[in-house]
């Protein structure tokens, strides 16, 4: 549905958004000059810059009289946005303003800022989602303390198996199981129970899928291979965990610390072994991911935003050329080495990083397609066709 891909877009819209407005607002307060901050990508439909106390409307790229105040801007693309800090390419070496003439903390700080406020982003959005209501699968007499409170357990999916008899059937992590032929859904045990007792028979799966109940049929195998189960689903007990609202931001802390932790070792996990590369997923399939998740309800999507903006914030800040954490690591080798780097190789290393993330993008979108079963089927799989 368009719904998917407007919902993508906003999403991927605030993320970007959010990571420049950490740049902007520590490059300010850090007295370092400003060109533009604007909402979007260009071409500028519209800026507004203020002079002499005064505010003024800059139609289109049209350029301001004055060029020592910074532009306040809306562009055409609405994908997220953008800051233009003077001196941030190496250049303006004669300004006193600019990002290359500053000491070594505020340059530090204004590159590590929008990782910070991505960071922020989530804590923020888990933190509204344990007060109302966070989605989380837990063990069998789990309990809470400070005041947290589980509610509307159910069983549902929360891992389906590549090319498993689950994965035939379009089951999908989130999926409730609600009923099991004309069994009532209460337990784990009752759906292990009820799928072993019929290997090899077609059993109907009837699940509730965000606010719709579909009914799927299902065919566990009569000899699954060994480490997976008839069907190749994993099941839990999940429902909807709140705290008070003085104990959310806390218990919030520890929740995106934990899923830090766990996104930087499975990063490394694949870098080391090598293994685990074909699961990246680029733009398609992560407004693939959007759309499924947003069937699942408003505080899923919620929950979501938070974990792409920590992976957002993990990529960035990664030491590689280009990325925020490539130029960090520029800037740690000049305060080390005690006088500044050659700009030349520094942007060169800049300009090739920037190709190379160019290519792995283009790589994982091939992926992509490949994953969805060729560009014939991309569209249906975005539009939920």
């Amino acid at each position: 549905m368009l719904i998917t891909i407007l919902i993508f877009i906003v999403i991927l819209g605030l993320l970007v958004f959010v990571h420049e407005l950490g740049h902007f607002i520590v490059a300010k307060r850090s007295g370092m000059k400003v060109d533009e901050f604007g909402f979007g990508f260009p071409p500028r439909v519209f800026g507004i810059q203020k002079i002499e106390g005064r505010l003024r409307l800059v139609w289109g790229t049209k350029q301001s009289v004055k060029s020592d105040t910074t532009i306040y801007s809306i562009n055409a693309i609405p994908l997220g946005g953008f800051v233009r800090i003077v001196g941030e390419n190496n250049d303006a070496p004669d300004n006193p303003e600019s990002f290359t003439n500053k000491p070594f903390f505020p340059r530090l700080l204004t590159l590590v800022a929008g990782v910070l406020m991505n960071v922020l982003l989530a804590w923020l959005l888990v933190s509204v989602g344990f007060i109302h209501g966070l989605p989380v699968a837990i063990d069998a007499g789990q309990q809470f303390e400070h005041g947290g409170t589980f509610s509307g357990g159910q069983v549902a999916i929360v891992e389906v198996q590549p090319n498993s008899p689950a994965s035939e059937a379009n089951l999908r992590p989130g999926d409730v199981i609600v009923q099991l032929g004309t069994d009532k859904v209460e337990t784990i045990d009752q759906v292990q129970s009820y799928i072993g007792s019929h290997k090899g028979q077609p059993v109907t799966f009837q699940l509730k899928r965000g606010s719709n109940i579909e009914t799927v049929q299902v065919t566990p195998l009569a000899s699954p291979p060994a480490g997976s189960g008839p069907t190749g689903i994993a099941l839990s007990s999940v429902g909807l965990l709140s705290y008070p609202w003085y104990w959310a931001p806390i218990e919030a802390a520890r929740t995106v610390i934990s899923q830090l932790v766990g996104i930087v070792t499975g990063l490394y996990s694949v870098i080391v072994s090598g293994h685990g590369f074909e699961s990246l997923g680029g733009p398609a399939k992560i407004a693939q991911l959007t759309g499924e998740v947003a069937d699942l309800g408003f505080i899923y999507l919620l929950q979501f935003t938070a974990f792409l903006s920590l992976n957002l914030a993990i990529l960035n800040i990664l030491p590689f050329p280009a990325l925020d954490g490539g130029r960090v690591l520029f800037l740690l080798i000049e305060k080390v080495r005690g006088r500044k780097n050659n700009q030349t190789i520094e942007q060169i290393a800049n300009t090739a990083g920037f190709l190379l993330l160019l290519l792995l993008m283009v790589a994982v979108t091939v992926n992509d397609i490949r994953g969805f079963g060729g560009v014939g089927n991309i569209v249906k799989k975005l539009f939920g066709g």
